[in-house]
């Protein structure tokens, strides 16, 4: 019998939020690049907000998750729609675990005592169960950060993208505008208290496998994600001319903002944060999607942008860690490393983009003529 696509046919791509993920990727390994500099203070971290491109994520994804799949259900079943996401998603989580191994005898040193006592065997194991995504708990620990996924640490933020797929697919797609929008104002309100009255004054955090971790991962999944998706299906879009440079210079000052406040005023950083993933990246995603790019130029950009967005953010972390390592270990000052730290983000950038079009493209594309097909 003749194969024929599972569903009608691709909806189009919003270009600009495709450019946008990828800047806000790139700005990911320029902040952990320099965080490696901070003296452990987060007061003096340079690109200092950069840990939201998550919670900005968060949002792209329920966004995009629910324009491209709430109006199929009436032709889709969940195993389909988790096939997909499996599909778009697990290919470079497999190959981030597998990246992470093979730079972590590198990296052993003072900053990371525990990886001279772990044998091979235990390292293989942390990365086949990285292959999972399912997170380790801190006795399994082979690094010392007590991560869920010590060989390739943002996989955690996969892990809570998984957790809403899960709640969507069987939950709040569910919902009408009006119920989805009562729990995102109820998320909203978990934010706010947990910046503005929470010990840290951030929203730093959701790695590890334990109570306040945990608490910090899903305070920050909840709102945005579920905030993106009623964007998505209110559909009040924002059109402006530039929209792309203009939402890409505001993601950059958003991240580069220094500490506000002082550690007898973490309310007043809280605050800030809070405003940023409520108001702010919300109104990103207005502005990048009623935007329109003009000319071939704009739209290879932002194609290119949106392609290796995926693979640097979950592919860079090796080349973090054995950088930090060779900081620490060494006692490198800024001026001293940043010409490595140049040579680290051109590199993530290289082995991203070979991932994308070696591993990731082949891969993806197998798999969807393999499971994502049915007979005529």
């Amino acid at each position: 019998m003749a194969q024929t696509p599972a569903y009608i046919e691709p909806k189009n791509h919003y270009q600009i939020l495709d450019g946008l993920r990828g800047v806000a990727a790139l700005m990911v390994v320029a902040f952990h690049t320099l965080e490696t500099f901070n003296g452990g203070s987060r007061f003096a971290q340079i690109i200092n907000h950069g840990y939201l491109a998550v919670d900005f994520f968060f949002l792209l994804s329920g966004f995009v998750v629910a324009y491209a799949y709430d109006d199929r259900w009436v032709k889709m079943t969940q195993w389909e729609f988790y096939k997909r996401r499996l599909i778009r998603l697990q290919p470079m989580v497999i190959m981030g675990s597998i990246i992470g191994a093979i730079f972590f005898y590198f990296q052993g040193g003072a900053t990371f005592p525990l990886i001279a006592q772990t044998p091979v065997w235990k390292m293989l194991l942390v990365m086949v169960v990285g292959f999972t995504l399912i997170p380790i708990t801190p006795s399994m620990d082979i690094r010392g950060w007590q991560e869920m996924h010590p060989l390739n640490g943002p996989a955690w933020s996969l892990f809570f993208e998984y957790i809403a797929n899960i709640l969507y697919a069987v939950v709040f797609r569910r919902f009408s505008k009006t119920v989805l929008a009562v729990f995102v104002f109820l998320f909203a309100c978990m934010l706010v208290h947990y910046t503005v009255m929470g010990p840290k004054g951030d929203v730093i955090g959701g790695w590890s496998v334990n109570e306040e971790q945990l608490n910090i991962g899903f305070t920050r999944l909840l709102f945005p994600f579920f905030a993106g998706m009623l964007l998505s299906r209110m559909g009040k879009l924002i059109h402006v001319k530039g929209a792309f440079l203009i939402c890409s210079l505001m993601i950059i000052a958003i991240f580069s903002i220094p500490r506000i406040g002082d550690e007898h005023q973490l309310w007043m950083n809280g605050l800030y944060e809070s405003f940023c993933i409520i108001v702010l990246f919300p109104l990103i995603v207005a502005i990048g999607a009623g935007g329109k790019l003009v000319g071939k130029t704009a739209n290879s950009i932002c194609k290119l942008l949106g392609d290796i967005s995926y693979p640097i953010y979950i592919t860079h972390y090796a080349l973090i860690y054995t950088f930090t390592a060779w900081v620490g270990d060494n006692k490198i000052p800024l001026h001293s490393g940043i010409g490595m730290g140049v040579v680290l983000f051109l590199s993530s950038i290289a082995i991203a983009y070979a991932c994308l079009k070696l591993y990731d493209e082949p891969v993806r594309n197998w798999l969807q003529k393999r499971f994502l097909a049915k007979r005529a």
